[in-house]
């Protein structure tokens, strides 16, 4: 049982040996075929094959190297920059290992249909991404020439290099005899039904461009969308993120953000806000004026240029209403409540100092014992009688 065992096994190893043995002669340009393993002109075929390959590959690394030494001391006369330079090393590199490849394959026994495909798709990879590196240097110049801003810049770059990555993979494919049609029509199905399965996000993205092609307010703007209001700090592809005065930030849907009315408080160079201020009727209203004017001129936040107004808006039961119009600038929006707050306290105290009477409702009630008639009554005083029946 002992002596079987060891038989199995010393013929697994055999049978192992003998596989290697064949592969090997195999990979050196041998033929099943032959009735002998003839390893002598086989080695000789190989060494032949080894020397021709390392003499192209000796001349394309002199050429290679040629290339660049010119390059290098000759970057004055052509006047080329180190980025221009390192694009044309780039290329060059490319190239060397291109031909390195097929000069390699072209001298073993790889099928000389699959050496042209080789080649020819390296070609298409090499003018993809020439492609792909200059986008962006062209994008960036096209949206400085028409105003356009960084996020729309990122769009377009992330949008261009999909396509030139999956036009250069097509292309790529197509040399080594792939059906690119029946692919493009498979990924058609596969993305129709990812369309009815993500339709909010489509909504979303699609809301996204809209928005920063159209540039009704970009990053750095303080908007006004429904019930919030904020500087905003990212237009994203699916969310607008919206900073509050409560350092919150708020996340909105792009498809929100597009079919709602918003604000843009912050889209021209200063923006106008108003305060109310309420004086007696009796009071003097040039002198309540120029009280008001003078606590608006001391503040720092308030733009002299427009000019700041003060004027009566309406008078009310209890006294003449002021409409206090001021200016400030966009970086100044973001304070907006603490500069009111800011106005209504000085504006107060300052018509206090200088004697000017603010009303305020109030109602005296007159029982007809305390009273001796006829009653004197004080202005915006409510007096009430009451007669026993």
């Amino acid at each position: 049982m002992a002596k079987e065992t060891g038989s199995q096994i010393s013929a697994f190893f055999q049978q192992i040996v003998h596989d290697l043995y064949t592969s090997l002669y195999l990979a050196i340009g041998g033929s099943l075929e032959e009735e002998t393993r003839d390893w002598a002109s086989r080695g000789a075929e190989l060494a032949s094959v080894a020397i021709k390959i390392v003499i192209l590959l000796a001349i394309l690394g002199f050429l290679y190297w040629l290339f660049t030494y010119i390059i290098k001391h000759n970057q004055e006369r052509l006047k080329l920059t180190e980025k221009r330079i390192g694009i044309v090393r780039s290329a060059l590199r490319y190239i060397w290992v291109v031909s390195c490849i097929i000069a390699v394959m072209s001298q073993t026994s790889i099928d000389s249909g699959t050496v042209k495909a080789t080649a020819k798709a390296s070609i298409w990879a090499g003018i993809y991404f020439v492609l792909w590196t200059s986008s962006e240097h062209v994008i960036s110049r096209i949206l400085k020439h028409y105003g356009l801003n960084a996020s729309i810049e990122q769009l377009l770059k992330n949008v261009f290099s999909v396509l030139i990555v999956v036009l250069g993979l097509a292309s790529v494919m197509a040399q080594f005899g792939f059906d690119i049609v029946s692919l493009v029509a498979g990924l058609g199905i596969v993305g129709l039904a990812v369309g009815f399965a993500a339709q909010s996000t489509i909504a979303n993205f699609i809301s996204g461009i809209t928005i920063l092609l159209e540039q009704s307010f970009q990053v750095g703007d303080w908007i006004a969308l429904d019930d919030r209001e904020g500087r905003v700090i990212l237009i994203s592809l699916r969310t607008t993120h919206i900073l509050t005065r409560d350092n919150i930030t708020v996340i909105i849907p792009n498809s929100t953000v597009a079919s709602s009315e918003v604000i843009n408080i912050t889209s021209k160079n200063f923006i106008r806000f108003d305060i109310r201020a309420r004086i007696a009727l009796e009071a003097d209203i040039e002198a309540a004026r120029q009280v008001i004017l003078q606590v608006i001129d001391e503040m720092d936040n308030i733009l002299k240029r427009p000019e700041p107004s003060a004027t009566i808006d309406h008078i009310s039961d209890f006294g003449c209403v002021f409409i206090v119009r001021f200016w400030v600038t966009p970086s100044a929006v973001a304070r907006i409540p603490r500069i009111k707050e800011a106005l209504h306290e000085g504006i107060k105290n300052q018509l206090q100092a200088a004697d000017i009477p603010i009303p305020y409702p109030h109602m005296r009630i007159l029982m007809p014992k305390d009273v001796d008639y006829p009653i004197d009554t004080k202005p915006f005083e409510i007096t009430t009688r009451q007669q026993k029946d």
